[in-house]
């Protein structure tokens, strides 16, 4: 027998990519404004303004990459392409860090954003916002383990109201609070800030433009990859820059640093978009204010939330790429029936987010180190995917590429993108500044990569694979040997009935499984539940024996059940849930098919809410029971 694996479908578009784009990016926003601007002061719209055009330019390589290659993994399948698996892996290994830190980044903020809009300000201060932020985490793996999570169901309202909520905050800053005297205030470069501070706030600034990852590994559930993913980067991404320079330069002259130091990035640097709202306050009716701080603060944690959603989607596509391809044990390469993702990549999200928020929850500057260890992953990953761009041009010269880094110079038979190899340089520029002045991207940072090698060398050795070995998925749509260990089978009379108990029965023989068979008395609606109904019960009592004699004859042991219900289909799913069955076998005779639906109600309700898999089998025309 034979069963079909489940597979990512493609159903994105380019309005929709956008969307994702513009949400995923810009709701860091909501945490990198105060981080910046505590370093960077009066010229924290200049910074976020530099790195994001560098972004920009990271992006062209980002979208010829993946319309290039067309598969999930962003980076680290870049570099797996274009050099080997082992860089492959260190570059999706760093990658993991940043989005363990987006989740316990996002899950920190929420509650002060949530806190001021509700009036509960204990979950807006320490410990409160840790508590919250660990137990946001547990429920968004529990949820991501027992149902499906797209992002494209919530893609284009959360990325609205995002937009719509960030140009409300420009509108009435511009109006009310910007001031570029207030922007020039106590600004002497050099000195406040420092350049040791722009420095520190260069790498820092990366936080605000997470999520080019995340767009770049739904390269597998896009239409038109070649023609949507393009689009959407650009369209998405470039508005995030502008409205994020917009908001800088309000935020700042609503707190401005004559003295070295901003509230924006100290009293406000867990909500700095509370921030802008309460800066409004005096200038705006008070009934103006409250309705603002509810629908910031309740949008805000929203977008926070699903920012730790995508960011966990997000691990779990880069995860299910590592798998396929031997540089993660095989389980994080299968996705689960139940919810369609790894459960392995599930679990190991949300405990070392966990584990990073409460590690850092009582250093002195927790949010800071987490940052700070966020650009050290990112900076690896942007440096790597560039390199690996210029690199495919040379080893691959002929491959289709949808899009194309413009501005190639021709050398040494090969066109070289240059934008691709400026952004190498300034990303690597970055990279240094990072190490040399963030405590975290010094220490922490190759701590993890370390721990990146360990886990590679011992999936290696367990596969038997070389080090820079490539390793192929495995192509095949189908398992030709499925395991079960408990076999439902509905009982019916009649020759469909008696084929599936005897394909049940053959089953179980074959891989060492019970039975269990079971009967469902449907009982008529204007019928109470137990009323009488001598013949059906003594019907069910004898296909029941004949099942289990069957078992008898067979060695395999059958369990009876009967059970009373509305609905055969409910039941089914009922039972298997009680009994832990992992495969349902039912029949479907010709007489659907040649309705508008190939299968019955009943088959086509166990399809879609049965908890295991379901073997069903067409019977040939002239079989026509009905199933």
């Amino acid at each position: 027998m034979a069963r079909k694996l489940p597979h990512l479908q493609k159903v994105l578009d380019a309005p929709v990519l956008a969307s994702v784009a513009y949400g995923e990016v810009a709701s860091s926003l909501y945490i990198a404004l105060g981080i910046v601007a505590l370093h960077a002061l009066g010229l924290t719209p200049a910074v976020l303004g530099v790195v994001g055009l560098l972004f920009l330019v990271v992006t062209l390589s980002y979208a010829e990459g993946t319309t290039t290659i067309g598969e999930s993994g962003g980076a680290a399948t870049f570099v797996r392409v274009a050099f080997n698996d082992l860089a492959g892996f260190m570059t999706g290994w760093a990658l993991f860090l940043d989005y363990l830190i987006v989740i316990a980044l996002s899950a920190l903020f929420m509650p002060h954003y949530l806190g001021l809009a509700i009036g509960v300000h204990s979950i807006a201060r320490h410990p409160g916002d840790v508590v919250v932020g660990c137990v946001v985490i547990a429920l968004i793996g529990l949820v991501r383990l027992l149902r499906p999570t797209r992002l494209y169901s919530f893609s284009l309202v959360v990325p609205v109201l995002d937009l719509v909520t960030q140009l409300l905050l420009v509108i009435l800053g511009f109006a009310f609070l910007f001031s570029p005297s207030a922007l020039g205030r106590g600004l002497s470069l050099g000195t406040q800030p420092s350049w040791h501070q722009l420095a520190f706030a260069l790498p820092l600034a990366l936080l605000a433009y997470t999520g080019l990852e995340t767009v770049a590994n739904l390269a597998e559930e896009t239409r038109q990859p070649g023609r949507d993913l393009p689009r959407s980067f650009f369209t998405g991404i470039g508005a995030v820059v502008i409205v994020t320079v917009l908001i800088a330069l309000v935020a700042l002259s609503a707190f401005p640093s004559p003295h070295g130091a901003t509230k924006l990035g100290t009293a406000w640097q867990r909500a700095p978009l509370m921030g802008v709202v309460y800066a409004l306050g005096p200038h705006v009716a008070a009934w103006v204010e409250h309705a603002l701080r509810v629908y910031v603060g309740l949008t805000g944690a929203l977008i926070l939330l699903i920012a730790a959603v995508t960011s966990s989607s997000g691990f779990g596509r880069l995860a299910r790429s590592l798998g396929e391809h031997g540089q993660l044990p095989r389980g994080f390469g299968r996705l689960s029936r139940r919810s369609m993702h790894s459960p392995e990549a599930v679990v190991a999200a949300t405990v070392i987010s966990i584990a990073l928020l409460l590690s850092t929850a009582f250093t002195t500057n927790p949010v800071g180190f987490l940052a700070s260890l966020f650009s050290f992953g990112v900076l690896i990953a942007f440096t790597a995917a560039q390199l690996a761009v210029v690199k495919l041009r040379f080893s691959r010269p002929a491959a289709e590429r949808p899009f194309r880094v413009p501005l190639s110079i021709r050398w040494r038979g090969a066109d070289v993108p240059l934008p691709s190899v400026v952004g190498a340089l300034a990303t690597t520029a970055i990279f240094v500044a990072a190490m040399a002045t963030h405590i975290g991207a010094r220490y922490g940072g190759p701590i993890w990569l370390a721990a990146g090698v360990v886990v590679y060398l011992l999936v290696r050795r367990g596969r038997g694979t070389g080090l820079l070995e490539h390793v192929e998925p495995v192509e095949e749509d189908e398992l030709p040997q499925a395991e079960f260990s408990k076999i439902l089978v509905p009982m019916k009379l009649g020759e469909i009935g008696e084929e599936m108990v005897a394909t049940a029965v053959k089953l179980a023989q074959e891989r060492g499984a019970a039975v269990v068979a079971l009967h469902v008395i449907q009982v008529p609606l204007d019928q109470p539940l137990e009323a009488a109904l001598y013949d059906k019960e003594e019907r069910a009592a004898e296909s029941l024996a004949e099942a289990a004699a069957l078992g008898a004859d067979l060695g395999v042991p059958v369990e009876g059940r009967s059970i009373r219900a509305r609905s055969i289909g409910e039941a089914i799913v009922q039972a298997t849930e009680e009994t832990g069955a992992d495969l349902i076998v039912l029949g479907s005779s010709p007489r659907w098919r040649r309705q508008s639906r190939f299968f019955s109600p009943t088959v086509d309700y166990v399809l879609r809410k049965a908890p295991a898999e379901v073997l069903v089998v067409a019977f040939p025309q002239g079989v026509l029971e009905e199933v």
